[in-house]
């Protein structure tokens, strides 16, 4: 999937975990938010259940977003999904549940809705997930006429996602300009780099760019931010304020 600015048929504007802060990350009730402020992209955090299970949540352990305790990755699904990942955030979302991908990808596909997947490993699991999580998106948007872009700090996650589900579009996830990003972004063959907002410049953007990688930045929750980095031509800018930016923009 990788060349020279391939078709690139994602929104400038993606949701970060369904509606930023304004709802329980990573949950199907911050899907719904966002989808009625406009978005039709949204970005998400997958990691693996014990029992090998993709679900949403981004921490490795459980205790910011939910009521269990521990890392989240030595737990079956059976036991995740009686938690409650709603009441942290507000009382109006008690008793909100972690989702699966496959629910994601049920409610994203029969309402239209573009996905963007950060693979999000318990340490150590790194290339297994990428595996696994790819594997089944390939399967759940088997049909689809636009596949979810998988992305991921970490590139033996990627290199998972590769192996297993090759024509599905990645992208390098950075939060600093390390030596030999643009080399390991080109040889995982991804189509995007995904920066902390900062990194980009015109410098950097004219180097992705001539090396055929679309740029996306995170996360842009101020009118400035967004605006320098639509005015240096990025590509995608994820965002918390989903109430402050309009999607149609």
């Amino acid at each position: 999937m990788s060349g020279k600015q391939a078709h690139w048929p994602y929104p400038r504007w993606v949701a970060h975990r369904g509606a930023g802060k304004l709802a329980p990350e990573n949950t199907l009730a911050a899907f719904r938010l966002g989808a009625s402020h406009g978005y039709r992209m949204f970005e998400c955090d997958v990691k693996l259940s014990r029992d090998g299970e993709p679900f949403l949540l981004h921490d490795s352990t459980l205790e910011r977003t939910t009521s269990g305790s521990g890392t989240a990755g030595e737990l079956d699904w059976a036991a995740l999904s009686q938690l409650d990942a709603g009441s942290w955030h507000s009382r109006s979302y008690a008793g909100e549940s972690l989702p699966t991908l496959a629910a994601v990808a049920r409610y994203c596909l029969r309402n239209g809705y573009l996905l963007n997947i950060e693979i999000k490993p318990t340490p150590g699991t790194e290339r297994h997930t990428g595996e696994v999580v790819a594997r089944q998106a390939a399967t759940l948007w088997a049909q689809a006429t636009v596949p979810p872009l998988l992305t991921s700090f970490k590139p033996e996650a990627l290199e998972g996602a590769q192996t297993a589900a090759p024509d599905l579009p990645r992208g390098l996830l950075l939060d600093s300009l390390w030596t030999g990003w643009l080399d390991k972004a080109l040889s995982l063959a991804c189509v995007a780099v995904v920066c902390n907002q900062a990194l980009w410049d015109s410098a950097t953007v004219a180097q992705a760019r001539s090396a055929g990688l679309r740029t996306l930045s995170y996360t842009v929750n101020d009118e400035w931010a967004a605006q320098r980095l639509i005015d240096l031509g990025t590509d995608g800018i994820i965002t918390d304020r989903v109430d402050l930016f309009s999607p149609a923009a």
